[in-house]
């Protein structure tokens, strides 16, 4: 049995078997009452996230894999007892929370359902290790480097970073299939061929300059098209391609030159949500939809279809004011975006010029 599923990215028609399916009709209504409501907003710190780490019971296994530049914990924990070894980390860049919302969804999930078939597949196929806040001293901060100033999704070759060196001793020591990397994007992502932003986006890192596609990339792309297929079942048309441009000194990148199938996906912006808290839904959808496949199979074939996922685009501002007159009389647009930054343990935001002419090629989620 078939379930035809058809989206209007290009008017392609994906094809995927019933057992993928999340049943999400039955989701939303869980997790309406049931996400992780002791974790809202942008700024995610050690202290919102300990207490409920250290709330976990079984089939959880906690343990504190080591500490931060700055000396604040990061947890190492542990789910299932399978032979497929799957690797999930999120905020290694401090300022990108969604994800780590999303994992936290993602064990009260657990919680609620150990006597869901998908539940007991789940912790009977794989072991999983989660690294819910690799970088603690940046999400204290707000920030995308570490407390030396060292951006760690660029330290896969140096390992400067305490941090790195930890994330890269689990990385050897569990030598897991598949890892999942968890970002944030900016608002300026949008659907390639859409004005939608770019919700959540999906990249299969390169392992070269020349983007060779290796059997490992084909494996993660046939995981990242399972996952693509149920957020167009919800959010279709808001789903991107991150460019897969070769970074020598990536995580995700070297990783996946290292044999473990990395999937890394960048949690963005929806209408109206600057807190990314509508967000965090689709993450967490996205995560268990990509969880139950790889309990499922171990023939990633269906790879194809990853590559009509439509690019990133560059084209969304978080304001536009249009036909302004500047002070030399011309008539421009001038867009803006937010930034943030911690003011008394505060998460403040602010509008700053980005950009300033002829933007008619350009959109905003609010225009004047």
């Amino acid at each position: 049995m078939f379930t035809n599923v058809i989206y209007n990215c290009k008017q392609k028609v994906v094809y995927f078997c019933n057992m993928n399916r999340l049943d999400l009709d039955t989701l939303e209504k869980w997790y309406l009452n049931n996400y992780e409501d002791k974790l809202l907003g942008r700024r995610i710190v050690l202290e919102d996230i300990e207490p409920i780490i250290n709330s976990l019971k079984s089939p959880f296994a906690v343990k504190q894999l080591g500490t931060s530049e700055e000396d604040r914990n990061i947890y190492h924990i542990t789910l299932g007892t399978g032979p497929k070894k799957i690797l999930l980390w999120s905020q290694m860049h401090g300022n990108e929370s969604t994800g780590t919302k999303a994992l936290f969804d993602l064990f009260k999930y657990v919680e609620d359902h150990l006597d869901n078939d998908l539940i007991k597949d789940l912790l009977k196929t794989c072991t999983l290790i989660f690294i819910p806040m690799l970088n603690p001293d940046g999400s204290t901060n707000f920030t995308r480097v570490n407390a030396n100033d060292i951006d760690l999704n660029r330290d896969a070759v140096d390992l400067k970073a305490k941090e790195s060196n930890l994330l890269r001793d689990v990385l050897n020591n569990f030598n897991p299939h598949f890892c999942f990397n968890l970002h944030d994007q900016r608002t300026i992502f949008n659907v390639e061929g859409f004005k939608n932003p770019a919700t959540i986006s999906f990249l299969a890192p390169s392992v070269d300059e020349e983007r060779t596609l290796t059997n490992g990339r084909k494996e993660t792309m046939a995981a990242i098209v399972a996952m693509n297929a149920t957020l167009q079942e919800t959010i279709p048309n808001y789903v991107g391609r991150y460019t897969d441009e070769f970074y020598p000194t990536a995580t995700g990148d070297n990783f996946q030159k290292l044999g473990h199938n990395t999937i890394l996906i960048e949690a963005g912006h929806y209408p109206g949500d600057y807190n990314r808290n509508i967000v965090r839904k689709y993450n967490f959808y996205a995560i268990l939809s990509g969880l139950k496949y790889l309990v499922y199979h171990n023939d990633y074939t269906n790879f194809e279809p990853y590559f009509d996922i439509p690019n990133n685009g560059k084209q969304n501002y978080d304001f536009i004011f249009r036909n302004v007159i500047d002070d030399q009389n011309n008539q421009v647009d001038i867009a803006f975006q937010y930034e943030y930054e911690v003011v008394n343990n505060e998460l403040v935001s602010k509008l700053v010029e980005y950009q300033r002419g002829d933007l008619k090629e350009f959109n905003a989620y609010n225009e004047f």
